[in-house]
């Protein structure tokens, strides 16, 4: 491939990327005529998807493009060898049909899975340039030939852009903060300061009562035993003088 058609495809490419979300390995659809041509010319399919599309291909053939290359016989068992060796796409065709409306279902009319369509059918090649992000590949003259994008496809980009334009012009415009309301003043209370407090018993002078009176207490009993203990001494001395009276009194009688 020569320099400049590289460049042009690798900004084909970087297009459908940044601008449709294509991402590798890129899903490529390949109709029963491609496979048929590429016998002719004897070109390597997956070799030359990965130089035109400049990354990891993973082509993909459905049912019925298979089913046509079936009803051709044996004179294309080398394109029905080569179009088994492609992964299956399930069209939920349960007849077969024209492998272009086929692959016209299974793109749809946005292309959501985001295919590219490698075919050799111009009818077919002019309905998807209807369609917005569709890449189409065909051979021309033992070249493979990635189409510039349709009309329909820079217009969607163009429109996506302007889009994002005025997002981020809307995100950039200043936001108007509306103020807070005010608080409605109520009655006011009592000032804090001038508020008397209420007096707080101490519990220190509780514990030096407590602590006073507990040896009064003491010296009480000490007092009242001692008290006790001077009433049994008299008690004592006032029954001895009485003895000894009694036996004075004893004496002068027998004298």
């Amino acid at each position: 491939m020569r320099q400049k058609r590289a460049k042009t495809y690798r900004k084909l490419m970087h297009l459908y990327c940044r601008s449709f979300g294509f991402r590798q390995p890129y899903q490529v659809l390949v109709d029963s005529e491609t496979c048929k041509a590429a016998i002719s010319h004897k070109i390597d399919i997956v070799k030359q998807l990965g130089t035109v599309l400049q990354g990891e291909v993973k082509p993909m053939i459905t049912q019925c493009c298979i089913h046509e290359l079936y009803l051709q016989g044996k004179s294309q068992q080398s394109a029905t060898d080569l179009a088994k060796t492609f992964e299956r796409r399930k069209c939920n065709h349960k007849e077969p049909i024209p492998g272009d409306e086929c692959l016209l279902s299974v793109v749809g009319e946005s292309n959501k899975h985001r295919y590219v369509i490698f075919t050799q059918s111009h009818p077919l090649r002019i309905k998807l340039r209807s369609i917005p992000a569709a890449p189409i590949i065909h051979i021309n003259r033992s070249v493979v030939v990635l189409e510039p994008p349709s009309d329909v496809t820079l217009q969607t980009k163009s429109r996506a852009e302007e889009q994002s334009l005025h997002a981020t012009d809307k995100s950039s415009a200043p936001i108007s903060i509306p103020e807070p309301p005010k608080n409605k003043k109520g009655p006011k209370g009592p000032n804090p300061l001038s508020v008397k407090k209420k007096a707080i018993a101490n519990p220190s002078t509780h514990i030096t009562r407590q602590t006073n009176e507990m040896p009064a207490t003491r010296g009480m009993k000490r007092k009242r035993e001692v008290a006790d203990d001077e009433r049994d001494s008299d008690d004592e001395l006032m029954a001895n003088k009485k003895r000894k009276r009694k036996r004075k009194h004893k004496s002068s009688q027998h004298a």
